[in-house]
């Protein structure tokens, strides 16, 4: 990580979301800026693109990935959760003994590799318990938080809102606007979910809108900061736009791209 003093151009910020396990390149993310931010999504229980990774393959093998994947890509929730139920009793294993293991397993990996200073908060599949015992003394997680970075204030609002999906850190609509409203009239929104707006919540691949929220949108229309900064949306349809006088960026899907995305001031 660079330090600041040793910088003439000013400041410069690298963000990062939806890691999913992608440790080797998290731990170069830092080079050349002055801060990392990291949007959440730390967590790989199954990789859509690559069913042979994740905690779920891990578990039950590549071809019952395959399965899933095809249940939940047509939405069939109910015949997904149906199927997973009966991979898990036959496991032999508690469920959350086991998925609590495997993601200390990645956690313990994950955040050894941030640099300092890094600020970070939780994604939609991540346990926020956990975080606190992995966050080392460089990185500072917030959630309804306020922080500032020379200068300029960053808000950082975590997690997702209710899904059929049923992912760890969904979080009902009002208590998330709550937290969207604790950082109102931040220069930078740093959240993990999108703005409800079509271009930003739809995926291309998955071929479905995700959820977005209103209360955000609603909140970069009124306080009009500099930046709205999130992931989520792995491959969006607009990656890119303004609202008002907001420039709304999704920051990439870093575990297939592995950069990072920067801010300069």
């Amino acid at each position: 990580m660079a330090s600041p003093r040793a910088r003439k151009a000013g400041t410069r910020v690298h963000v990062v979301s939806d890691v999913h396990g992608n440790a080797r390149d998290l731990a170069r993310a830092g080079e050349g800026a002055d801060a990392l931010i990291c949007l959440g999504d730390l967590v790989l229980f199954l990789d859509y693109a690559d069913h042979s990774r994740g905690i779920f393959p891990d578990l039950f093998g590549e071809a019952n990935a395959d399965r899933i994947v095809e249940l939940r890509t047509a939405r069939r929730f109910e015949e997904a959760r149906a199927f997973g139920a009966e991979l898990w009793a036959g496991l032999g294993t508690d469920r959350r003994t086991a998925i609590e293991s495997a993601v200390r397993r990645q956690y313990a990996e994950l955040f050894a590799a941030f640099p300092t200073p890094t600020y970070a908060t939780y994604g939609n599949v991540d346990m926020p318990p956990l975080w606190r015992e992995y966050a080392g003394e460089g990185t500072t997680v917030l959630d309804g938080e306020v922080v500032e970075i020379a200068g300029r204030t960053f808000g950082f609002v975590g997690g997702g809102l209710r899904t059929p999906m049923r992912t760890p850190y969904e979080i009902d609509d009002e208590e998330y606007a709550a937290k969207i409203e604790a950082v109102a009239g931040v220069d930078v929104l740093c959240t993990h979910i999108p703005p409800e707006v079509p271009d930003l919540v739809y995926d291309t691949v998955a071929r479905r809108f995700e959820r977005g929220s209103r209360a955000l949108l609603s909140a970069i229309k009124r306080t009009r900061p500099r930046y709205s900064l999130f992931g989520h949306v792995h491959q969006p349809l607009s990656r890119r736009m303004r609202i008002g006088a907001t420039e709304c960026v999704n920051v990439g899907h870093f575990a297939g791209s592995g950069r990072p995305w920067a801010l300069e001031w």
